[in-house]
């Protein structure tokens, strides 16, 4: 075959196409990925492309940006503008008890979130799931102006139908209820058009967040998540933490033939950072629906219920793709750099980025007692895998791993610093929470709150088996080939 008749087969323009192409993607991919992002994303990223150009690239563009849109940056600038205009002349409340570097935290959250530490609170741990739903029903039941409620996966079910009852109860009775769910994460739960229908019989104001609706005009990255959990009742009574408004093992078949259910931890809040609940959850509300409605001081109730621990000083800090800061992950490697003596995380998904694994292992190196608390069998394969790719470098540095017994799901999510500080709230500590999802992290200060959720990780390590090096250093290579693939799936970001 000639020169002239190799190049006129239609099979060689096809492949000197491929090829080409190949080539071009690979070039723009080392131009365009590196920029704005984090080594390990950008490298995991740039791998995936050389690997599979052509299907590669595609992922890329349909998930390699967070951004949520020009519109809603600019409702969140236009949120955080207002929220500092009210809250910018308000002092700091730190304490004088307090060590010195929390004045340096509570700044950076300001900066970050726009919300100000308050003191005045009164605080009430709420580790029980069910009692949690019947104590926020019954902040419902109370409501006199407004109820505001946000949670990531909302479902009508036995268990919730007393809180989801007591609002249909308040609308009618005049109260302004507003409801909002994240689209995806409420969907993927059996029971979604059953929950559409039975809330269009009532006369709760809802709305999915960041809903994909294609032949609506809005669609965005998939995986992008509200994944936010809390209550507000006439801006007196607030509600925040790890749980979603589901039954305990999420309305699937495959889950109560298990027994797994979900453990979770919420906080009830009587004080001024009700407020500053609200004003998360008026942020959303913007989004999604162009409405905006005023934050109101708080107002003390009458009747406080409960057994709280009382004047504690607390800081709301929001966390999201609205925020280009990654306001979650900036905390913790603070506080966790902080920390003198002793740190207890828990988190269902430890998948740290660099500067998390840096600060938790270093604090470990630096003879700082710290324990992390995980389940013992993941809900999820590949953040689950992911998750025990980090365990050897974890415990090697000193890190004490308790897992909690299958089957069921440790879904809560908080952490302590020392006698200082307590951290709660729906943020994981791992890439998703801190770049792709919405999130928000209640950071309390004091020794009394600080004990309240010591006597919860008491509670857990005394049905926990703690995980050792030489144990883990059994683990079947073929297990450890998988969590080593899932860890470089955890950073396309």
């Amino acid at each position: 075959m000639s020169f002239q008749e190799f190049f006129n087969q239609p099979f060689t323009w096809v492949g000197l196409a491929v090829v080409l192409t190949d080539l071009v993607l690979r070039v723009i991919a080392l131009g365009v990925i590196p920029g704005n992002r984090k080594p390990s994303t950008g490298m995991a990223w740039l791998l995936l492309i050389v690997v599979l150009p052509i299907p590669g690239f595609g992922i890329f563009l349909l998930f390699g940006s967070a951004r949520v849109g020009r519109r809603r940056h600019e409702l969140q600038r236009e949120v955080n503008a207002r929220i500092l205009e009210r809250a910018g002349e308000l002092p700091q409340q730190v304490g004088d008890d307090a060590p010195a570097y929390l004045s340096s935290v509570v700044q950076l959250n300001d900066r970050l979130g726009a919300l100000p530490l308050v003191a005045g609170n009164d605080v009430t741990i709420e580790p029980d799931y069910v009692r949690s739903i019947q104590a926020m029903a019954e902040a419902v039941d109370g409501a006199q102006r407004y109820v505001h409620v946000e949670f990531y996966i909302t479902a009508w079910d036995a268990v919730t139908a007393p809180l989801l009852e007591a609002m249909a109860r308040a609308a009618e009775r005049g109260v302004a209820v507003r409801l909002l769910f994240d689209h995806l994460g409420s969907r993927g739960i059996p029971g979604y058009r059953d929950l559409k229908a039975r809330l269009a019989g009532t006369e709760v104001a809802w709305h999915p967040m960041l809903p994909i609706m294609p032949l609506r005009g809005r669609f965005r990255r998939p995986d992008l998540r509200n994944h936010r959990k809390l209550v507000v009742v006439d801006g007196e009574v607030g509600f925040a933490g790890s749980q979603n408004l589901t039954e305990p093992g999420y309305n699937k078949p495959k889950n109560h033939q298990l027994g797994r259910e979900w453990v979770e931890l919420m906080v009830r809040i009587e004080g001024p950072a009700v407020a500053e609940l609200d004003a998360v959850f008026v942020g959303d509300w913007y989004a999604e629906t162009g409405e905006l409605h005023g934050v109101e001081g708080y107002r003390a109730p009458e009747v406080a219920t409960g057994s709280p621990v009382r004047e504690v000083r607390c800081q709301v800090v929001p966390s999201g793709p609205g925020y280009v800061t990654e306001n979650n992950l900036r905390l913790f490697t603070t506080l966790i750099y902080s920390a003198q003596r002793r740190i207890s995380l828990t988190s269902p998904y430890f998948v740290p980025d660099e500067s998390l694994l840096y600060a938790v292992t270093t604090a470990a190196q630096r003879g700082i007692e710290i324990e992390l608390f995980v389940s013992e069998i993941s809900d999820q394969f590949m953040v689950g895998h992911a998750q025990a790719s980090y365990y050897r470098a974890l415990l090697e540095a000193g890190v004490r791993i308790y897992r909690y017994p299958a089957p069921y799901v440790l879904h809560a999510k908080h952490f302590t610093i020392d006698d200082d500080v307590a951290v709660i709230g729906s943020s994981n500590m791992d890439m998703r929470s801190f770049a792709l999802n919405y999130e928000v992290s209640l950071m309390m200060l004091g020794a009394p709150i600080v004990g309240e959720l010591r006597r919860v990780e008491d509670d857990y390590r005394k049905i926990c088996s703690e995980l050792t090096l030489a144990e883990w250093s059994q683990r079947p290579a073929r297990l450890r080939f998988v969590d080593n693939v899932m860890r470089l799936t955890a950073a396309l970001q």
